[in-house]
C-alpha cells in the first residue's frame, strides 16, 4: 500500500531520468574497467594511492560523454508536452536511449582493441583509415581474434535493456496543465545549462572546455591518462577541435626565433662538421620498418634474452658495423605518421600531418633536395597505390617514381599476397634489390615494409623455422629480418651497393611489448634506427637522444647539400661535434592523447601546452617510477621555453601551410 502511494512520486519524470542516466554512468564504468583489464600491461597495475584521481577524472569524462550523447534524450524526456507518459513516445525515448548507448558500447569496446595496437584512444582522425580497400578484412580478422569482446558487448547491452525496465514513469500528477508545462519548462531549460556544463566540465566562468588532454591532471603516469578518457567523447572533441588552435607563448619573433627555428643554413661555416660531405654522391636506401621496436634487439637487449636468441640476427650484425642510434625516438605512433617525419622532417602531433589540409602546401621534402641534386628517386611499397596515403605523401615529399603491389603483381605474378597487407616482405624485397639495378645513379630509395603488422603472420611453411618470440610479433619481425638478408644477399653482388647509405628505422614501436622498460613513456617509443655503409665509413655507438626528424638533415649533411632547407629535426652529426652541445640540444618529441612528450638525454616532460605535468629523470630512473613534479621539482626552464618555441614554430607553420625556406 505504501509503496503504491510512493510510487507515482518516486517513480516521475527526474527520478526516472536520473535512473537511466545512473544506467549509463555505471555502464561507462564497466566499459573502463574492461579497457584497463585488456591493456594492463600498457597502462601498468594500478596502486590503491592513485586510484581515487583516477576515479574523478573517469567521472568527469564520463559526465561530459554523457551530456554529449544523451543530450538529446534528456531534454526530450523533460519536454513538457502531455503525452510524454504515453506508451509510444516512451517507446521512442528507449529506441533512443538503447540506440545510443549500444554505439557507447561498441566504440569503447573498439576502442580497447585500438588501444593494444595504436597506443592512442580512437579519434576522429581514425576514420580516414576506412576507405583503404582491406580494411573490411582487418576488422574481421580482429573481430575473430576478439570474439569474446563481442560476447562482452551482447551481455552489457541486455544488462541496460533489463536495468532500464526495472523503473518505469508513473502517469504525471501535476495539475493544472500550467503548472506542469511550468515546472517542466524550468527543468528542461535547467537541463540545458547542466548539460552544457558537463561537456565543458564545469559551471564556472574560468574553467575551459575540457579536452583530452585534460585526463593526464588526474594519471601519475601518461599511459594511465588514457584510461581516464572514454569514447565516443575522444571522437566528438576531436571533431569539435578541428580548427587549428595553439598557444602563443613567446609575441616577439625574435624571442620565439631564438628558441627554436626550422630555417637550416648548411653553407655557413659554423654549421659545417667532420662528416660534412664526406657521403658525397653516393645512393641512399631507407627502410622503413614496421613495428622494429628497439627491444626486438637481442645486440641490443643482451639482458632480455638467452644466448643464441635472437629475432633480429642480421640487423644486429649490421649494426655493429654501421652507425647506431641506440636512443632513438619515434616522432608518431602510427604508420601514417611515420612518412612526414623521415621523408620530410615533419612531426605529426594532434592529427597526422598527412590527413590535414595543411599537408598540402608547399614541401620541399628529402627527395625533393636530392631530386635537384641529380638524384632520381623512389619509394617501394607493397601494398595497393593508394593504400594509407603513403604513395601520395612520398611523391607530394619529392619522389618521383613509385613501385607498388600492382607493380610487384604486373611484373611477377599475385601468388605473393599476404591476404591482409599486400606482398610478403620477402619476395618485395627482392623485387626491389632488382629494380634498383636499372635505376638511374645516384638515387635515392625509400621502402615501407608491412608483415611485421599485425595479424601478425608468416608465409607458409616459416612457423616452423622461425622462432615464436616472447610476444606475437616478434615471429613476423624475425621474418622481415630474414627478408633483409635476402636483399642484401643479391644486392652485395651488385655494382651499386658499396657506393650506398643505407637507414634502417622503425615507423613505431610494436603494440605487442616485452620488456618493462618498453612499457614507460618514454620507452613507448625507442625505435632500432642505425645507418650502414657497406665501406665502413659511417661507425659508432651513439647514445645520445635521436629521432626521425632528424633523419633527413643529417642525410643532406653527409651528401654535402649546402644549400637552404626546412627542417624541425637537426643533422645529428653537427650537434654531436660539441659535447656541451650534445648534451643541451639533443631531444626527441612526440605527442600521445594531448599531451606533449619532451626527451632530451637526461630527462624527460609531458606538457600539456599550459603546464608540465609530469617528469621523469632518465638518468637515475631508467623505469620512470618517481615523478618528479609530484616531488616539486621544477623542469629546466630553458628546455620549456625550447619546447614551447618548438610547439609555437610549428603550429605558426602549419597554419599557414609554410614548410619552405623563403
Amino acid at each position: 500500500m505504501i509503496n503504491e502511494r510512493l510510487r507515482p512520486w518516486l517513480h516521475n519524470t527526474l527520478t526516472v531520468l536520473l535512473w537511466r542516466l545512473g544506467i549509463v554512468y555505471l555502464l561507462l564504468f564497466m566499459l573502463r574497467a574492461i579497457f584497463y583489464l585488456f591493456n594492463t600491461d600498457t597502462l601498468g597495475p594500478l596502486t590503491w594511492g592513485e586510484i581515487p584521481a583516477l576515479l574523478r577524472g573517469g567521472l568527469l569524462f564520463d559526465t561530459a560523454c554523457l551530456c554529449y550523447v544523451y543530450c538529446l534524450f534528456v531534454f526530450l524526456s523533460l519536454l513538457p508536452i502531455p503525452g510524454r507518459s504515453g506508451k509510444g513516445y516512451q517507446r521512442m525515448l528507449f529506441g533512443l536511449w538503447i540506440g545510443v548507448g549500444s554505439i557507447v558500447v561498441l566504440l569503447n569496446l573498439a576502442d580497447t582493441v585500438y588501444f593494444h595496437y595504436a597506443k592512442k584512444r580512437f579519434t576522429v582522425d581514425e576514420f580516414h583509415f576506412t576507405g583503404n580497400d582491406n580494411t573490411g578484412h582487418i576488422l574481421w580478422k580482429a573481430l575473430g581474434e576478439n570474439w569474446y569482446l563481442l560476447l562482452i558487448g551482447i551481455a552489457l547491452v541486455w544488462g541496460m535493456i533489463r536495468l532500464y525496465r526495472l523503473v518505469r514513469p508513473a502517469p504525471r500528477r501535476l495539475r493544472p496543465m500550467w503548472l506542469f508545462v511550468v515546472v517542466n519548462t524550468v527543468l528542461a531549460l535547467g537541463s540545458v545549462v547542466l548539460l552544457v556544463g558537463g561537456m565543458r566540465g564545469g559551471l564556472g566562468h574560468g574553467i575551459r572546455p575540457i579536452a583530452m588532454s585534460h585526463a593526464a591532471q588526474f594519471a601519475r603516469s601518461p599511459a594511465k591518462a588514457s584510461a581516464v578518457l572514454t569514447n565516443p567523447f575522444c571522437i566528438l572533441r576531436t571533431i569539435t577541435n578541428r580548427k587549428l588552435s595553439y598557444v602563443k607563448y613567446f609575441a616577439d619573433p625574435a624571442e620565439l626565433a631564438a628558441r627554436f627555428s626550422p630555417y637550416h643554413y648548411p653553407a655557413a661555416d659554423s654549421l659545417r662538421h667532420d662528416r660534412f660531405g664526406s657521403q658525397r654522391g653516393k645512393n641512399i636506401v631507407i627502410f622503413i620498418l614496421e613495428s622494429f621496436s628497439y627491444e626486438h634487439s637481442a645486440y641490443l637487449n643482451p639482458h632480455l634474452y638467452r644466448e643464441g636468441e635472437s629475432y633480429t640476427p642480421f640487423l644486429d650484425s649490421l649494426m655493429q658495423e654501421g652507425y647506431l642510434f641506440r636512443r632513438a625516438h619515434a616522432n608518431g605512433r602510427k604508420s601514417i605518421d611515420a612518412l612526414p617525419s623521415i621523408l620530410s622532417s615533419i612531426p605529426s602531433f594532434k592529427t597526422p600531418f598527412v590527413i590535414t589540409p595543411y599537408s598540402l602546401g608547399e614541401t620541399h621534402g628529402l627527395a625533393r633536395h636530392l631530386g635537384d641534386e641529380g638524384y632520381s628517386t623512389w619509394f617501394f611499397n607493397g601494398s595497393e597505390y593508394k593504400s594509407m596515403g603513403f604513395v601520395a605523401y612520398a611523391m607530394l615529399s619529392g619522389v618521383r617514381n613509385t613501385r607498388t603491389r600492382e607493380n610487384y603483381e604486373a611484373t611477377v605474378g599475385t601468388e605473393d599476397d599476404d591476404g591482409y597487407w599486400g606482398i610478403w616482405d620477402g619476395p618485395f624485397l627482392r623485387y626491389m634489390a632488382r629494380e634498383l639495378d636499372s635505376v638511374p645513379k645516384p638515387f635515392f630509395a625509400t621502402v615501407f615494409t608491412l608483415s611485421s603488422h599485425h595479424p601478425f603472420v608468416v608465409p607458409a611453411g616459416y612457423e616452423k623455422v622461425l622462432p615464436k618470440g616472447h610476444t606475437k610479433a616478434q615471429q613476423p619481425v624475425a621474418y622481415t629480418d630474414r627478408s633483409l638478408r635476402g636483399f642484401f644477399k643479391y644486392a652485395r653482388r651488385q655494382p651499386w651497393f658499396d657506393n650506398t647509405i643505407f637507414v634502417f628505422t622503425a615507423d613505431h614501436i610494436s603494440s605487442e611489448v616485452y620488456d618493462p622498460l618498453t612499457k614507460t613513456p618514454t620507452g613507448d617509443s625507442h625505435i632500432i634506427f642505425f645507418l650502414y655503409t657497406p665501406d665502413g665509413s659511417l661507425r659508432g655507438d651513439d647514445r645520445h637522444i635521436a629521432q626521425q626528424i632528424d633523419l633527413m638533415p643529417t642525410l643532406l649533411g653527409l651528401t654535402g647539400y649546402d644549400k637552404p632547407f626546412f627542417a624541425y629535426g637537426q643533422d645529428m652529426f653537427e650537434i654531436r661535434a660539441d659535447s656541451a652541445r650534445t648534451a643541451r640540444d639533443a631531444f626527441a618529441i612526440n605527442h600521445v592523447d594531448g599531451t606533449f612528450q619532451w626527451i632530451t638525454d637526461s630527462a624527460a616532460m609531458f606538457f600539456d601546452e599550459h603546464e608540465v605535468i609530469h617528469l621523469f629523470d632518465l638518468l637515475n630512473d631508467p623505469s620512470e617510477e618517481r615523478d618528479l613534479i609530484r616531488e616539486g621539482v621544477r623542469p629546466d626552464s630553458a628546455q620549456l621555453d625550447r619546447l614551447k618555441g618548438f610547439l609555437q614554430t610549428y603550429y605558426e607553420h602549419l597554419e599557414r601551410s609554410d614548410f619552405v625556406v623563403r
